[in-house]
């Protein structure tokens, strides 16, 4: 009986020492195509960790929506259908208003104040997405959001019934209070709503812009209004988390790290070097006037507070730091 409890105990150990040692594979959703700064810069942090995880874990990226739309992203992840994935933050503004906050415009116009923002609610973040069986990873901006559009805008008349994309609540309330008619658009169908007319207009980045070459849909301007810097953030599924052992947990985190404070150097790279992309392909880039400049204003002031309200009523006990930023 002795002989026989035993073996039975080594036999338990060696599965145990098997099922921690595991290889484990993740394939990574991606929503953008992989020549996207934050495709290219998500590849390069799931290359540096399969590397340095010595064959425990090796991450596989699909980008482009690939293996799951940019829509679908973040309820594959959340459900176990992807153990690791990107999505748009403010577009998950349902699931927590904190996750739009980025969206709101004109509370942070530069990379200066997007990154306190984003240290006033990273914390906060993390909490939130705990709670839905998430492992928050880490976060990049996209850079500064700028006014696209087919015709010419010089007063705010210019803007009434404009068709505008919008793609979260955030981009709907603007167009509700600028006199634009907004319509439903993910990033993936951009080209296709402004080649037939569906969308006149959009706000959104150089970065995005350049990517898909959106001269070629007959979109002539671009302002520069630095409305807001939302950000993707990587998300991991707790489950396939808690699967890892602590070596590889930690070394995804410290790869996270690394990964985001490389993202927000590209973003600021592209900021610069995409507005001169356009540019470049014969769009006329510059700024709106000061009539109109007041008037996006008053409009983020509007949506900040009541954005910042709606997040006291969550009980945010951080938004007295975010407000400060004003």
């Amino acid at each position: 009986m002795k002989i026989f409890k035993y073996i039975l105990s080594i036999f338990v150990a060696l599965l145990v020492f098997t099922h921690s040692n595991a290889a484990e594979k993740w394939d990574m959703a991606l929503a953008y195509g992989a020549g996207n700064f934050h495709s290219a810069n998500a590849t390069e942090f799931a290359n540096n960790v399969t590397k340095k995880s010595k064959g425990k874990l090796t991450i596989v990226t699909h980008p482009g929506g690939s293996l799951f739309k940019g829509g679908e992203i973040f309820r594959a992840v959340r459900t176990g259908q992807a153990p690791i994935g990107e999505r748009f933050m403010s577009a998950l503004g349902k699931e927590d208003p904190l996750l739009e906050i980025d969206s709101l415009p004109f509370l942070a116009t530069s990379y200066s104040d997007a990154m306190k923002l984003y240290k006033a609610s990273k914390a906060e973040i993390s909490k939130s997405l705990d709670k839905k069986g998430l492992v928050f990873l880490y976060a990049v901006p996209w850079p500064a959001q700028g006014l696209y559009s087919k015709k010419e805008i010089n007063s705010v008349a210019d803007l009434k019934g404009l068709k505008f994309r919008a793609y979260n609540s955030a981009t709907v309330r603007i167009a509700e209070l600028t006199g634009m008619a907004p319509t439903k658009i993910e990033a993936a169908e951009i080209s296709q709503a402004f080649s037939t007319g569906a969308v006149e207009s959009m706000i959104t980045s150089p970065t995005t812009g350049k990517n898909k070459k959106i001269w070629e849909n007959g979109v002539k301007y671009f302002y520069d209004i630095a409305a807001w810097f939302p950000k993707n953030m990587i998300i991991a599924n707790k489950e396939a988390w808690n699967k890892l052992d602590k070596a590889t947990q930690d070394l995804i985190m410290k790869e996270a790290a690394v990964a985001e404070r490389k993202g927000w150097q590209l973003s600021k790279m592209g900021n610069k070097n995409d507005k001169k992309a356009l540019a470049d392909a014969g769009m006329t880039v510059g700024k709106v006037n000061a009539a109109l400049k007041s008037h996006f204003e008053k409009v983020g002031q509007t949506m900040s507070k009541d954005g910042l309200a709606k997040l006291v009523q969550e009980d945010k006990l951080f938004y007295q730091n975010i407000n400060n930023l004003k």
